[in-house]
Order: C-alpha cells, then structure tokens, then sequence
C-alpha cells in the first residue's frame, strides 16, 4: 500500500509531531509500506530555516526509506496569531499542489493544526483516494485555551464549522488520547468505530543511559555539582505555564534544587525577560538540543517537569516528553490534570500538582524525592512495554488499513 502523508512538522525538527510522524513512518517502511510525506522546510521553532536548507518551491530527499517531498510555506516563527496562520495556509495550498503529483492509496494527514487536514481533504476529493485525519490537538479549541482567539469570534465559529466538516468527511480519525475520542462521540457524534486511539509512545532504543563520568563532567560545567536537577525539556510555548513555575521557583529557599530550562518557543525570550526581575538565582536556561542530545540532558536531571496551563481543554492531552522521560527513568513533576495525570498515577512514575497552584507544586516538589522506591524502575518498564511506539505503530496502521 502507497502512503501519502501531510504533516508541516518533520525532522531534522524535534519536536513530538516531528518524532511521532517520523518514528511511526519509519516503522512503515520497515513492514513493506511505501511512503511519501509532504512537509515544511524545517524551520520550528524559531521560523528560521535549518542548516543545509533553503525555502524553495520543491525539493525532494529520501530519510530512511521515507520519500520526503518539502515545499514552500510562509515561514513565521512560533508567535503571532496572524502570521502562523498565514505559515499554516501557504502550507496546505503548496502541500495540495505537490500531493497531485504523487501516486497513493490513502492519505493520511495530522494536526495539532487542521489546515493540513484540509489539504488531506481537498487531496482526497480530488484524487478519489480515502484520506485519514490524525487529531493530535484539539484546534481551535487550543487556541482558545492559551489566549489567543475568544470563542466568541466569528473566526472562532468558522473554525468549528471547518472542523465539525472534517471529522464527517474523513474516512477515518486516529486521536491521542481517549479524551479526545469521548470529545469526537458526544460533540460531534463521530461513530464510535471510525475513531482508532493510538496514543504517543517512546522507541527505548534511543534513550540509552550516559556514562557516570561524562554526566558528572557535564554537569560540571553547568554549575550543578550536588544540586537537585528538575528539568522542563521541550517547547517554551503559552501553553506550557512556564512564567508561572518561574514565580514558584522563585519562592524555593532551598539551594540545592535547580531547574533547567532546555529548548525555544514562542515564549522564550519573554521569559528570560522576566526572569531578569526575580530575585533568584536556581534556574537556567539553555537553548534547543538535538534529538540525540536529547538523553544526555534527561540523564543530568533528577526529575522531569511537565507542565501545562489550567485549563479544561489541557486535561484531555498526554505530554509525549512524559514517554521520553520515563524511558531513561526520571520521576516527573506532573502539573497536568485530566487523563496525563490519570496516566502518572495509575503507573506510579510520578508526582502530580494542582497547574498554576504555587503552593501544590512546592509540595510536590518535596514530595518527589520518596518516589524511588524499590518498583520504580518495575513500573517505568511496565509503563514502556504498554507504549512501545513500534507496536503503536503496527496497531495504527492496520486500523487505517481495514476497508480502505
């Protein structure tokens, strides 16, 4: 079977919808299926165009078997409502474009924006090929969530019209989490059967431990010899809440702990900013590593934070940097509510706090330490056996497979 798959994330991009399309293709080809997906330039981020790449009308390169076929976009970094929505729209109108050139079977296109659903659609009718939509946020209710648009709008309204369309015309939905599917059936009553949860996961094999030596040189030269290490590794974005841990931070007397903050994003240099004006000093902030970096700076780290807004539209989410984490088997500091903390608790690899409650994070903090008992590790490999993303993987694409 041919794959065309639409996503404007993509590696060398690092972040989850980059590594989930691209681990889940890889597997793809591994079981004989040909695949071609239709991307960006990377540029996120910072709207700037990766090393070794120019934002040209067309290129195509071949990434471990994947046909991968980039087209321009209008490239805006992750701010603005305006401006990623115009980096949305050029988007899907060039992907359309490309997509009529390229022999398929199915179409397969992912959110967390559905303008790429839209040209999956658009693809679909044009082509007369059945086309799967992958709901991976819920848009546009997550831009309500972070500010960023009243549901109150006519754009608003428009949107949901857009979506409500797309969820009847797909062949088939894959989303995240079960929250979603329950949204799905009850909002827009979606037949149970079309929906297929295939949640995120972690391929182990690219999470291996770093030697003690080079962690202890490296942590050296970050300054945080004997201190705690709790880590937010990932997007700086306005969903993510970090001002607010920066203002909890800020009342921790204890010296020992430290936070680091690895990775860019919308919010970024605001919050250097206003770091600026607190008066502490047990945080640092790094820039964006890479992908094979990425182990070594959870392995520095003593626990991991995750962290979202409050916000009722976060409670139906699963951070993927959770699955990473646990792979090198760091306790997480969990300030999301909903079924990411259903996921930690039933699991038992973490601490859960109340999002943007000072005073529950500060306990969770110190409540944190006694998470390393003797099942700890027992339940981190519990909890990666059920979400091996090669044996999600498999699961997803037999689910797309059947009557298609």
């Amino acid at each position: 079977m041919r794959i065309l798959f639409l996503t404007d994330n993509f590696p060398p991009e690092v972040n989850a919808p980059a590594t989930r399309t691209y681990e889940h293709c890889v597997k793809w080809v591994e079981l004989g299926y040909q695949v071609t997906v239709i991307t960006c330039f990377p540029n996120f981020p910072n709207g700037k165009v990766f090393d070794g790449y120019k934002n040209r009308f067309f290129k195509k390169e071949s990434i471990d078997g994947i046909d991968v076929i980039r087209v321009w976009s209008y490239i805006a970094e992750n701010k603005g409502f305006i401006s990623r929505i115009i980096d949305y729209i050029s988007y899907s109108f060039t992907s359309v474009i490309a997509g009529f050139f390229v022999k398929t079977d199915i179409i397969v296109a992912t959110s967390p924006q559905f303008f790429t659903a839209i040209s999956g659609r658009l693809l679909s009718f044009f082509k007369g090929k059945p086309w799967i939509m992958e709901v991976r946020d819920l848009w546009p209710d997550s831009i309500v969530a972070v500010g960023s648009m009243s549901d109150k709008s006519n754009a608003f309204k428009i949107l949901k019209r857009i979506e409500h369309h797309l969820y009847l015309n797909a062949k088939k939905i894959i989303v995240v989490t079960d929250s979603f599917k329950n949204y799905l059936t009850e909002k827009h009553l979606i037949p149970s059967e079309k929906i297929g949860v295939f949640k995120n996961g972690v391929l182990i094999n690219n999470f291996k431990k770093i030697e003690s030596e080079m962690l202890l040189k490296f942590r050296k030269s970050l300054g945080l010899e004997n201190k705690i290490v709790i880590s937010f590794l990932g997007t700086h974005g306005l969903a993510h809440g970090l001002r607010f841990i920066l203002d909890s931070i800020s009342k921790i007397k204890d010296t020992k702990y430290h936070f680091l903050f690895v990775g860019d994003g919308s919010e970024k240099q605001n919050l250097l900013e206003y770091s600026k004006t607190l008066d502490s000093h047990n945080f640092t902030f790094l820039e964006s590593v890479s992908k094979n970096e990425m182990p070594l700076y959870i392995d520095i780290s003593d626990y991991s934070l995750v962290n979202l807004k409050k916000s009722n539209e976060f409670e139906n989410v699963i951070p993927s940097k959770i699955f990473e984490n646990i792979a090198m088997y760091k306790p997480i500091l969990l300030g999301v509510e909903g079924e990411a903390k259903e996921l930690i608790e039933k699991y038992k690899v973490g601490i859960t706090f109340e999002p943007e409650n000072t005073e529950s994070f500060i306990n969770a903090i110190s409540e944190i330490e006694q998470i390393y008992h003797q099942d700890f590790i027992a339940n981190c490999d519990t909890m990666l056996k059920d979400f091996n993303r090669n044996k999600i993987a498999e699961k997803m694409i037999k689910f797309i497979e059947i009557n298609n």
